[in-house]
């Protein structure tokens, strides 16, 4: 999987470039396995200060990849997705992204557990997790609330809609919106102004950061796989998952509480 997830460290910065782009940096269990992995791994090197997220100049990531999430879903504790979330949720050094174009599902919770997000101008956003008969992952029904408020992450996560990079913004999920050809530019000399910073001190800073909510996010994060897998057997999650792959819209009425 090292070819859809390319490494490479320089100026004590570990760039991690999702590179599916055929696929719109649709996302695997085995590349979740690799992220997972490489996080772990570089989190204990002392050469690397700070981890960049990105994807391609068009798309960050379209979420799960549906054909490989139906045959591989999450159902056991050490399913590589819930490594991947447990290895971004623990990282101790600062984790940053840079994303434009379409960040779906996944794409955008994994946000929340970045320090930095900067976004290009075509970056849209999305969590439809309703609309494929599941709910929240991430953490995201603990730590979206809490960043933009009740109401709109109710709305975010009910609708599933689209949101842009400026909406993004004015909620706090991202730092910066840049012009979409200097993005990479922008957040690789950020990542290198911050590894060039005393390492101990900015470690610290972040554990204080997040002093008090591990626990949470954690029992968040159990919460949901317990429902998320339950709804994975639902008939409406079964109903979503038929129409994608038959590419009509679905229909839940049958499906009603």
């Amino acid at each position: 999987m090292m070819d859809e997830i390319l490494i490479n460290t320089a100026n004590g910065v570990c760039t991690i470039q999702l590179n599916r782009p055929a696929r719109k940096n649709a996302l695997t269990a085995a590349m979740y396995q690799t992220l997972a992995d490489s996080l772990r791994a570089v989190d204990a090197m002392p050469t690397v200060r700070v981890v960049l997220l990105q994807g391609h100049p068009d798309i960050f990531t379209a979420g799960n990849d549906i054909e490989d999430f139906l045959h591989s879903p999450p159902l056991q504790e050490d399913a590589p997705v819930l490594q991947f979330l447990a290895a971004i949720s623990t990282f101790s050094k600062p984790l940053m992204a840079a994303v434009s174009g379409p960040a779906v599902g996944i794409g955008t919770t994994l946000l929340l557990h970045c320090d930095l997000v900067y976004a290009s101008e075509t970056a849209m956003f999305a969590l439809p997790f309703s609309q494929l008969g599941l709910c929240p992952e991430a953490a995201a029904s603990y730590l979206l609330p809490r960043l933009v408020g009740h109401q709109r992450a109710a709305e975010k996560l009910f609708f599933g809609e689209s949101f842009t990079a400026d909406e993004a913004l004015d909620m706090g999920l991202v730092n910066r919106v840049v012009a979409h050809e200097g993005l990479l530019e922008v957040a690789q000399r950020q990542a290198e102004r911050l590894a060039a910073l005393p390492s101990e001190a900015i470690k610290a800073t972040k554990a204080l950061l997040r002093e008090g909510q591990e626990g949470a996010v954690a029992a968040a994060m159990q919460r949901e796989i317990a429902r998320f897998q339950v709804l994975l057997h639902a008939p409406e999650a079964k109903e979503a998952f038929t129409a994608f792959m038959e590419k009509r819209k679905p229909n839940f009425n049958s499906h009603s509480a």
